[in-house]
């Protein structure tokens, strides 16, 4: 059993996340900035990222947090945010990936779906977070230190109706996942999917407008309960599907 981060501890650690403009991916860079972390946060908006980072360094004013608007799904992008993040953190020793689409909302079944869509959402969702894992996991490699986590959800087992696209993406990146955990087999080179449960966030909200929202856990109490498992000095997750807690699924 893992002993949980204390947050007195401070986190020497280079994190980049992607989907960093709001809901989970936002908590997570302030949580991990109030740890200490030095934070790179990527998002497609310019102004969600401006934002994000501003109420970051009012909250944490010593905080070291970054920001850069770029598209994961772009292949023009990735070298761009790699380099970004060798500037920034000096060292990338933990890459979080929070960047997914749902497809076109609202949610429609399969044979409605065109195959254009779902090329879109698997660009986001499994083709970008490929190819930005290459790009950074080869130091990790070298290292053979390092942290990669994917966002996944239950739509990547369990058959929803309507949530074809986004559950097969899913399904789809934690099968890598655990592929570069049986290739790259160093201890301290993690590989972790994350599936946080139901959040009160724009995505639930864009895909279940009916929901209850009193009913759904807050991103920046997932946020706390994830920095505490991920990153404490004797987690040994690896290769595994995980809730917020870091139990396996």
């Amino acid at each position: 059993m893992h002993q949980p981060l204390q947050s007195h501890e401070p986190l020497r650690e280079g994190v980049l996340i992607t989907g960093g403009g709001r809901g989970l991916g936002a908590a997570l860079g302030a949580e991990l900035a109030r740890r200490g972390a030095r934070v790179l946060l990527v998002a497609r908006s310019q102004r969600d990222i401006d934002g994000v980072v501003a109420q970051i360094r009012e909250e944490t004013p010593r905080a070291s947090v970054f920001g850069l608007a770029a598209d994961v799904s772009d292949q023009r992008d990735t070298h761009r945010i790699a380099a970004v993040a060798a500037d920034t953190l000096e060292a990338t020793t933990a890459l979080i990936h929070c960047a997914s689409s749902l497809g076109p909302v609202p949610l429609r079944p399969l044979d409605e779906l065109s195959c254009e869509a779902m090329s879109e959402v698997f660009e986001t969702n499994v083709i970008g977070p490929f190819r930005l894992t290459k790009a950074l996991v080869g130091h990790m490699n070298l290292s053979r230190r390092g942290l990669v986590v994917h966002v996944t959800s239950d739509a990547a087992r369990a058959a929803y109706p309507r949530w074809g696209a986004y559950g097969a993406s899913k399904a789809a990146f934690d099968q890598l996942m655990s592929v570069w955990a049986a290739e790259l087999p160093w201890p301290a080179l993690r590989f972790v999917s994350v599936d946080p449960g139901e959040m009160d966030t724009w995505m639930h909200a864009e895909a279940l407008p009916d929901a209850d929202r009193t009913a759904l856990a807050k991103p920046a109490a997932v946020a706390r309960d994830l920095v505490a498992h991920l990153f404490a000095p004797a987690t040994s997750s690896r290769g595994q599907r995980v809730d917020r807690h870091g139990a396996p699924l």
